[in-house]
């Protein structure tokens, strides 16, 4: 009886969570409804004569090109900024991530006019998920009967994407593209003035400009001037290429529920498919004495559904295996007069869910709305205040996002703990259940209707879900002590990650100050 009165207390206290949430989310909708009606009718075009720094150099100093860097240099550049962008190297990238666009960064590619760059790079189009485990497969499609035809998440080499977007910025007038290393930024009386760095020639040079925005990075040495970074290191990817491979699912990425931890696939190419296989810790096993090999031909390829067995095999045995950390990083910003930092130098999530372009392309349209109506950017003080909204007004989508891929790392890895597995049975059930159980957290996922509230109450059913697996037909008090487990363990997991994005800015942003804050008089 204890225990049920234990499980009780704790359904209770989720109820009276979820309606107070309900509450102020609506409260909000209101306000942020009517604020956004204001701000959308006195946002205009710029002129860039009108606009230009008052000693007419450059407006903005970007440092880093590439998704958040050349995407905001194009946006910037086509409203009439004089922008110089600073990039370590201007070859195509080479990297494992950053190859899956969901649907809602798509549409947001479109509000930036950046579409074509998924063009002529052999993209391809990507219409849901498919789920396995244990021999069991779900398929779960985007959402996508409201939105015009061309709307689909889209997979593509990253570097290809990236050198697109940087070709589309250095198309504009009005921006420069520069190889250099960023060492330092330049401080005056506790504001940044703009940058020092090293041109390819090795040359020491100094860069000035009202704003400098830093997006240099996972691996950012910038950050730390303009945020508390605390960064978590839950895993490593291992990245294989298979090629002529038929996916079970055409046009999806799949997502296999192994052990130890997820598997993702999806197509890069028309002939190749990107693997990237999870591996829980900092360390994973050595490539150069083939303890990666035997790692993945043993413990990996033998829970891959049979299609994927063999192109596996394969892509094993013709080597270039590479790995990569995977890292967590809540928003937590020191806002700096003269200064801003965007893209993964400053937010990052686990990325299971392909989720990181969306947050840096939505975050670029906040930024953009903005800057708009702003001539003059030189009263660097008053610039940095009002752009403290910037940090209010990104909350709802990218913590949305953000905590979505990090509990879901979490529920989607195996564990020794028969709670957390039967949560994660419990999510995969749900998921199959179509209907509002799939459309939603696909919707969330997808970046198509990323709503903080929306991501508890399905987090929650799916923890409730597994309880009621648990209980019917007949509760046992094992059972029901499992159950009661459940729910704090999803509690435990979702709870700190809301935490550390931020409550108050998440589920309630119409409530802070800055959400308010008008553009500084002209």
């Amino acid at each position: 009886m204890a225990d049920l009165a234990l499980l009780g207390s704790v359904f209770a206290a989720i109820f009276g969570f979820l309606v107070l949430f309900s509450y102020g989310l609506s409260r909000k909708n209101e306000k942020s409804q009517n604020s956004v009606a204001s701000t959308t009718t006195t946002t205009t075009a710029i002129d860039g004569r009108e606009c230009a720094s008052r000693d007419g150099g450059d407006d903005v100093i970007i440092v880093g090109a590439g998704v958040a860097g050349a995407a905001l240099a194009y946006t910037l550049g086509k409203d009439g900024r004089r922008v110089h962008v600073i990039e370590r190297d201007l070859t195509e990238p080479d990297r494992i991530v950053g190859e899956l666009l969901q649907p809602g960064g798509y549409l947001k590619l479109i509000e930036l006019g950046l579409e074509d760059c998924v063009e002529e790079i052999d993209a391809q189009r990507v219409f849901g998920y498919a789920l396995f485990k244990d021999g069991k497969a779900t398929q779960l499609s985007y959402p996508l009967e409201k939105f015009y035809s061309d709307v689909s998440g889209r997979s593509f080499h990253n570097g290809r994407f990236i050198q697109r977007m940087r070709e589309k910025a250095a198309s504009l007038p009005n921006v420069r593209l520069e190889q250099g290393t960023v060492t330092s930024l330049l401080e005056e009386k506790g504001t940044i003035r703009g940058v020092h760095y090293k041109t390819k020639s090795g040359e020491e040079v100094e860069a000035y400009a009202p704003l400098t925005i830093v997006c240099d990075g996972c691996f950012s040495n910038l950050r730390r001037s303009l945020c508390s970074p605390k960064v978590n290191i839950p895993s490593c990817f291992v990245g294989l290429v298979l090629e002529n491979c038929q996916l079970p699912f055409a046009n999806h990425g799949h997502v296999i529920l192994a052990d130890p931890s997820p598997i993702l696939f999806y197509p890069i190419s028309s002939t190749e498919v990107r693997c990237l296989v999870d591996v829980p810790g900092q360390k994973v096993p050595s490539v150069s004495n083939g303890e990666m090999a035997k790692y993945l031909k043993t413990v990996v390829a033998p829970q891959l559904p049979p299609q994927l067995h063999d192109p596996f095999i394969s892509a094993i045995e013709r080597g270039n295996i590479r790995t990569m950390p995977n890292r967590s990083m809540p928003a937590a910003p020191h806002p700096r007069p003269g200064a801003l930092l965007m893209g993964d130098a400053f937010n990052m999530r686990h990325p299971l869910t392909g989720g990181g372009m969306t947050v840096a392309l939505s975050d670029i349209v906040v930024l953009r709305n903005l800057l708009r109506p702003l001539c003059d950017l030189n009263d660097a003080p008053t610039l940095c205040k009002y752009l403290e909204s910037f940090y209010t007004l990104r909350k709802p989508v990218a913590s949305t996002i953000n905590t979505l891929a990090d509990a879901l790392y979490k529920v989607f890895s195996a564990s020794p703990d028969q709670a957390r597995n039967e949560m994660r049975q419990a999510c995969f059930d749900y998921l199959s259940l179509g209907g509002v159980c799939s459309n939603g957290p696909v919707s969330l996922l997808s970046g198509l209707n990323p709503r903080p509230l929306s991501l508890v109450c399905h987090f929650f059913a799916v923890a409730i879900y597994g309880v009621g697996r648990l209980l019917l037909p007949f509760p046992s008090p094992k059972r029901m002590w499992i159950g009661a487990r459940l729910i704090s363990g999803a509690s435990g997991i979702i709870f700190p990650i809301i935490k550390a994005e931020g409550v108050r800015q998440m589920f309630f942003p119409a409530t802070v100050p800055a959400y308010y804050r008008a553009p500084p008089a002209k």
